[in-house]
């Protein structure tokens, strides 16, 4: 299964990574040698967050995952006009090097700094992993789907630099430097390498973009010559999106990398194509030391604390986490009793996948098959 087949072939490449990057992505953390189990920062989230954050701990104990959470508050705090962290979140993080995220919340058109953004810029996570493939026994429009995204997760349009040049003109600032794009893109290609996929596809617009995108496709080029058993490919972000809705199967050995924008967008995109929801969608945010996984999709606030919310893209996200701290047997039993739950039936599918299952009785089904 792609959950587990990602993380397995990253600790591959995370083993075999460059001189120049020895520790990109590894997990070094270990388990408290009193206890025999791993502490993991718990950041619950906003909105439905905690009611699905309670599903994974549920599931997690039903499993006897030797796992212990540390609760984060990331409640936000604002020093001249920055968007930050509490540093006791900040210290558990980087203390654990692997954290567990529900969904943030950021006020529209208040000023402040995404927490999701402030999160990758505080440890460095570099990388967005997203795959999209199609779970067996859940139809959606498109079949077959296994498409796997990799985005550029600091700058770009994201870097947050801008300005009122004039009253009613703004200046906003895309950045583009020759080292993030470096990193991005040789995970990619190491990634590729160690999960068997020959073709890595650089997805721009530097035909527009000439110097911004047209560094990312450059340091592409360059850094291709290292990898002779990889096709390095490029295509612009239009046709990227045209070929993904309108023949996925083309992108079943590719492994995709973008700048920030357009790997948000694309890899939204591949989660309707594969599931037809973002509920379905597991999320991994890669640094040099610190990992953080998370749930994708919005906060929900309208169905918060109702008991309707679906709980699987963060038990995905955290079974990404636990391939990445080595507890592969574990990750395999839930993404198992995950996957056949959904697969059974609208009784146990929650409302967004047309179903009828609340959020406890979707965990209790998951708990039965473990």
């Amino acid at each position: 299964m792609i959950r587990n087949t990602i993380f397995q072939g990253a600790r591959r490449f995370l083993a075999s990574a460059s001189v120049k990057q020895p520790t990109i992505g590894r997990f070094k953390g270990k388990p408290n040698p009193s206890t025999g189990k791993y502490t993991v920062s718990l950041i619950e989230g906003d909105g439905v967050g905690p009611e699905i954050s309670k599903s994974v701990k549920d599931i997690f104990a039903a499993a006897k995952v030797p796992v212990e959470w540390e609760f984060c508050d990331v409640t936000p705090i604002f020093i001249n006009g920055l968007t930050t962290i509490p540093d006791p979140a900040v210290k558990s993080i980087n203390k654990n090097l692997v954290a567990l995220k529900g969904p943030l919340a950021t006020p529209i058109g208040k000023g402040h700094r995404s927490l999701n953004l402030t999160l990758r810029k505080t440890f460095g996570l570099f990388a967005n992993v997203r795959p999209a493939k199609s779970i067996e026994g859940y139809k959606t429009t498109y079949e077959n789907v296994d498409l796997v995204l990799i985005r550029e997760n600091t700058e770009g349009e994201y870097s947050g630099i801008e300005h009122v040049v004039t009253p009613g003109v703004v200046q906003s600032i895309k950045l583009i430097t020759k080292d993030a794009s470096e990193r991005v893109i040789r995970y990619a290609f190491e990634y590729a390498r160690a999960v068997g996929r020959p073709i890595v596809s650089v997805v721009h617009k530097s035909t527009i973009q000439r110097l911004a995108d047209g560094l990312f496709v450059d340091v592409a080029k360059s850094l291709a010559k290292e990898y002779p058993d990889i096709e390095l490919r490029t295509e612009l972000i239009d046709n990227a999106v045209l070929n993904a809705v309108s023949r996925p199967e083309i992108y079943a050995n590719v492994v995709a990398v973008c700048p920030n924008l357009y790997g948000d967008i694309l890899s939204d995109l591949n989660s309707g194509l594969s599931a037809g929801s973002l509920g379905l969608t597991p999320s991994a945010n890669i640094g040099y030391e610190v990992s953080i996984f998370e749930a994708v999709h919005g906060s929900a606030p309208d169905i918060a604390g109702q008991n309707k919310a679906n709980p699987t893209a963060l038990l995905l996200s955290s079974v990404m986490m636990l391939n990445h701290m080595g507890l592969s047997d574990y990750a395999t039993r839930i993404e198992k009793a995950v996957l056949s739950t959904i697969a059974s039936g609208e009784s146990n599918r929650t409302a967004d996948l047309a179903g009828t299952a609340t959020t406890s009785s979707f965990t209790k089904s998951v708990i039965s098959r473990l």
